[in-house]
């Protein structure tokens, strides 16, 4: 196991990189501290939770949400849990953003960590500091920028992860090559879903290289006011789409980055959509979906990223090359009614 400590304007986080859960206790005290996870984790991995106080969630993103924080909060109060509690999500991305979140308002703020489960979680979800819930078809749209005081990973709980979430994760790889790192979108356009689930030392690398992009961009802005905005490739139609249409995170960012290409096309003269279109199919992820724009648009007007009549809209110059553009509403809304 290898430890390295990442410093943030806002706190440090160690990364405990090809961990094992079993060095858990070795990291917070097991008497202080609470897991969280969900039913679908707590079940295929029972034995793992012994000897721990432990919260179980109901699975999926339809829980991410207010009434289960106050659950949370209600059982930690059962528990006596106090300001020396330490809160552990282990699970995906909707775990690790409702424990950020609970850890952040709980008597003000508490310590806590994440063991990441899904591939999605290991190279996104759990890095940054970005804790949240939805409200209705609003995505985190309430929640805190708040960072964790370690991640833990341990690739063993992949073995247990169906196809669709392997799929799922590589939306966010895909989306850090894109941004960042033509070197590692050469590599993706070499191998497939099913290379990396049975080559554990190339996965491993892959995760690790993903980590320290998504690290090195919230180093330099945690409270995304530049660079940060880089990791919302796709994600600003593609949070429209996701609750509305329910789809899975990745599916809804795939479909995203389609529309942002589009859009790099004919804003940029970016001339590489059609390899991001063939990277996307190649790792089982959509390129486009029917909508109703206007719902859509409905929905992406209260996107986070805008300011008064415009929105930070993520685009392409070139392959690992992205940039930030200030785009009107309404010239955003006439795009995506002509794709």
């Amino acid at each position: 196991m290898t430890r390295q400590s990442f410093q943030f304007p806002g706190g440090s986080t160690d990364l405990y990189f090809a961990g094992g859960f079993s060095h858990l206790k070795d990291i917070t005290d097991r008497r202080n501290t609470v897991l969280i996870t969900d039913e679908q984790v707590f079940a295929l991995h029972q034995k793992r939770f012994r000897n721990w106080k432990v919260i179980v969630l109901k699975a999926g993103e339809e829980y991410k949400v207010q009434a289960t924080a106050d659950s949370i909060i209600e059982q930690l109060i059962d528990m006596e849990a106090d300001r020396k509690t330490t809160l552990v999500g282990v699970g995906g991305g909707v775990v690790t953003d409702i424990t950020g979140y609970v850890a952040s308002v709980y008597m003000r703020g508490i310590r806590f960590g994440f063991v990441p489960t899904t591939l999605l979680a290991l190279v996104d979800a759990s890095i940054g500091g970005k804790n949240g819930i939805d409200l209705g078809v609003y995505k985190n749209i309430v929640g805190t920028i708040r960072q964790p005081a370690f991640i833990l990973h341990d690739l063993v709980f992949l073995n247990t992860l169906p196809v669709a979430e392997w799929q799922n994760g590589f939306a966010e790889i895909i989306k850090h090559a894109c941004i960042k790192d033509p070197a590692m979108f050469r590599e993706l356009q070499e191998h497939s879903v099913e290379y990396y689930r049975k080559k554990k030392i190339p996965l491993c690398k892959l995760i690790q290289k993903n980590a320290r992009i998504k690290i090195r961009i919230v180093q330099a802005d945690e409270r995304e006011q530049g660079d940060r905005k880089l990791l919302n490739f796709g994600h600003t139609l593609g949070h429209a789409l996701e609750n509305q249409y329910e789809l899975s995170h990745g599916q809804a960012i795939a479909v995203g980055m389609t529309y942002a290409c589009r859009f790099s096309e004919e804003l940029l003269g970016f001339r590489r959509s059609e390899d991001v279109i063939g990277l996307l199919d190649q790792y089982g992820l959509p390129a486009y979906l029917s909508f109703d724009h206007k719902k859509v648009m409905k929905v992406l007007k209260m996107d986070k990223k805008r300011e008064q009549n415009l929105i930070s809209y993520i685009l392409l110059e070139r392959i690992g090359k992205g940039v930030i553009r200030q785009i009107p509403v309404d010239q955003v809304s006439a795009m995506l009614s002509l794709i």
